[in-house]
């Protein structure tokens, strides 16, 4: 570790000096000597450096999530060249080219980090060994060394010995349950951290290898921190515990905001934005509109959340628009006139079908109130001899002449002709 850390010897300094101003800060509050000051020195350090490194973090999720995309193609030229690994190397890097997709952008922010947090363990060994480093003087490094968080000095470890200890002012029980207890939170915050992400934002229609490395991660990194952590110094292990809680409330932050789409956070995401969007009807924020925009480009593409998320609006009578506000539907604007007619806001008079008479009211001629229609003329009940055509043919006579006995008047109802009272024919038809 120690070779590793001199490898980053040139930005020692840049880290300590930083250090040294947050330390004068809290020195004049705690006292320049207290545990208080020198480790809030390292966790504003912290704070400091993942507030810049930010932009990276968002162009991590960018990446993570077109890694996540290109998951079944990656999978079919896998399964495509299997046999043929040089060929499988050309074929992925075409669509990482095609996609403009790089697979490093996701190990960005730990490998923007490891510089300073190298540099940082430099800093700390410097104090152990009391040795001056970067623009740590004599009469810093001596106050550095009086400091103790929890009763175990800054630069102690878990595996230093007893008279190392002694020598820095402290025992060797409190040194040894202050870092067991922080490699344990360590190591928690980290497994919280890949497993909340596996569990809530990756897309669960999509069953790919990378899952399956994903879960991996999640038991391997907390296991190597347990491992790695007890050569950490204790102020190293504020460095690394800090630096875990910010990434997991960061991450927190974007799953319940900014959710990968198919997901468990993205359906409950949806499930609260309805929710608003119905009490207030419309979009209220940028975002929002982002959102909902973002869903009706889809079109057919949409995955069950996002058409659940549709339909909602549509059942409450609001339509989502192509530039993601939102507008009240047909179903909503529709208003009943007096006379009967629906209307609706902007549009034509809606059209109503006319409700069917029984057969009783068609005889009578009336209307479905139960009136008769000014001056619409009685119907006829049955057919006369005046009804019927000029031109009209007479039905011929069966054969042996009159009607056969026991058939009576049903006799003349010709095969598919109604029984009973008839409507008179159109004189155009034959």
């Amino acid at each position: 570790m120690d070779t590793i850390a001199s490898l980053f010897s040139f930005i020692t300094t840049p880290v300590s000096w930083v250090i040294v101003q947050f330390h004068s800060v809290y020195g004049k509050i705690f006292g320049p000597d207290t545990g208080w000051a020198w480790g809030l020195s390292i966790v504003s350090l912290v704070i400091l450096i993942r507030i810049c490194l930010i932009p990276l973090f968002v162009k991590q999720i960018k990446a993570t999530r077109a890694m996540q995309t290109l998951q079944p193609e990656m999978k079919k030229i896998q399964e495509r060249y299997k046999n043929d690994k040089q060929r499988q190397s050309e074929e992925m890097m075409k669509l990482y080219k095609e996609s403009g997709t790089n697979p490093l952008s996701s190990c960005l922010p730990i490998l923007a980090q490891s510089p300073f947090f190298f540099a940082l363990y430099h800093v700390l060994n410097g104090i152990a060994t009391g040795s001056t480093i970067g623009v740590i003087n004599e009469s810093l490094l001596a106050s550095a060394r009086k400091a103790h968080i929890f009763g175990a000095p800054l630069a102690a470890k878990f595996t230093d010995g007893q008279a190392k200890v002694e020598a820095l002012g402290a025992s060797l029980t409190d040194v040894r349950v202050v870092t067991a207890i922080m490699i344990v939170m360590m190591s928690a915050s980290q497994f919280y951290t890949q497993r909340q992400l596996m569990t809530k934002n990756v897309d669960t229609t999509v069953k790919t290898p990378f899952m399956q490395q994903q879960k991996m991660l999640m038991y391997v990194f907390p296991v190597m921190f347990a491992v790695f952590g007890i050569n950490f110094p204790v102020g190293v292990l504020v460095y690394w515990l800090t630096t875990n809680v910010w990434t997991m409330g960061q991450q927190m932050y974007v799953i319940r905001n900014n959710p990968t789409p198919g997901s468990k956070a993205q359906a409950a995401y949806l499930e609260r934005l309805q929710k608003h969007v119905t009490h207030h009807e419309k979009t209220r924020s940028r975002g929002e509109k982002a959102i909902v925009k973002a869903i009706v480009s889809k079109g057919r593409d949409r995955n069950e959340f996002e058409r659940k998320f549709i339909n909602s609006l549509t059942k409450v009578g609001l339509v989502a628009q192509a530039d993601g506000t939102l507008v009240k539907g047909q179903a909503e604007a529709a208003v009943e006139a007096e006379d009967g007619t629906t209307t609706t806001t902007g549009g034509a008079p809606k059209r109503q079908q006319p409700k069917r008479q029984s057969k009783s009211q068609r005889q009578s001629g009336t209307t479905a109130g139960g009136a008769k229609a000014a001056g619409e003329p009685e119907p006829k009940t049955s057919l006369t001899k005046s009804d019927e055509p000029q031109d009209a043919k007479p039905a011929p006579k069966p054969a042996g002449g009159g009607n056969k006995p026991g058939t009576g008047t049903r006799s003349k109802a010709q095969s598919g002709q109604r029984k009973g009272p008839q409507r008179p024919k159109s004189p155009s038809k034959k």
